[in-house]
């Protein structure tokens, strides 16, 4: 039987990874990580009493054992806030799958980061590069990334592993159709959106996005218009999506994912058909 995915999400570097493992021939939407998902809670609320650091928050993920390094060969800015980080990896037993993450070492910055890979494992096969999307915040190595970090800046990379994984409610159905819906706070912000609008197009009906804006100053251009709505995701946008086959994914800062689980719910979602990411 077909099974219809619903992505909600504030972000979408982790969805733009490994398409081969969907759609053979292209590599942008990609299988997300079973490990980094989360049954909603019972509640649908996210609790935490303090926030923890990447490594604690994925102390039980398995991981490699090798700690690779890795040259930064490109730099460029994906929006005002996000940064592209291009990394050579001379190591030729550095391998990675479609939905997986880096533990990521600084010299000289104590605290290790944690980024989901935003480019495809074919591309690390092809020219032996990695790729991570990172957002700006005071967290010190993404502070490092947008401040200090340069071409030829040397790192460290370990992969966050998914040996281990068996079963699970996403692991081996046919995948039929997959929605996004993806909300930013302006076009700008919409992170990959050619890589999607360049999806929807290779694959009418199979993939659709919907974008959604919530303060967009400028005008949207005619590329964008026939896909962008201004204003939040609502309940309405999501129920036309319920069904028994349907999994939905979500993925944002914690008051977005408590917002949307709740919203989901309401609309009888069950709760094991709901997951988000538990980063945070």
């Amino acid at each position: 039987m077909a099974h219809a995915t619903v992505y909600v999400g504030c972000t979408v570097p982790q969805l733009l990874r490994g398409a081969s493992k969907i759609f053979p021939s292209h590599s942008a939407l990609g299988v997300l990580r079973p490990f980094a998902f989360c049954y909603c809670t019972v509640n649908g609320t996210i609790k935490s009493k303090r926030k923890m650091d990447h490594l604690e928050r994925t102390a039980n993920n398995f991981r490699q054992e090798v700690i690779t390094q890795a040259k930064v060969c490109g730099i460029t800015n994906e929006s005002e806030t996000v940064k592209r980080l291009r990394l050579a990896v001379a190591n030729k037993d550095f391998t990675f799958k479609a939905g997986q993450w880096v533990d990521f070492f600084i010299p000289g910055v104590s605290v290790v980061g944690g980024f989901s890979i935003c480019s495809s494992p074919g591309l690390l096969e092809r020219e032996g590069i990695l790729e991570l999307a990172v957002k700006h915040t005071v967290h010190p190595p993404a502070h490092w990334i947008h401040t200090e970090c340069t071409v030829d800046s040397e790192v460290a990379l370990r992969v966050g592993d998914l040996h281990g994984y068996q079963g699970g409610k996403g692991n081996g159905h046919k995948l039929g159709t997959v929605k996004l819906y993806y909300s930013a706070k302006n076009t700008s912000e919409l992170l990959f959106k050619k890589n999607i609008l360049g999806l929807m197009n290779t694959f009418p009906g199979k993939i659709t996005c919907c974008f959604h804006v919530t303060q967009q100053r400028s005008q949207i251009c005619k590329e964008l218009q026939p896909h962008v709505t201004e204003r939040r995701i609502s309940e309405k946008d999501l129920e036309k999506h319920v069904s028994n086959n349907t999994s939905w994914y979500i993925c944002g800062p914690p008051p977005m994912i408590e917002s949307i689980s709740k919203l989901l719910f309401n609309i009888g979602v069950p709760r094991n058909c709901v997951f988000f990411e538990k980063w945070w």
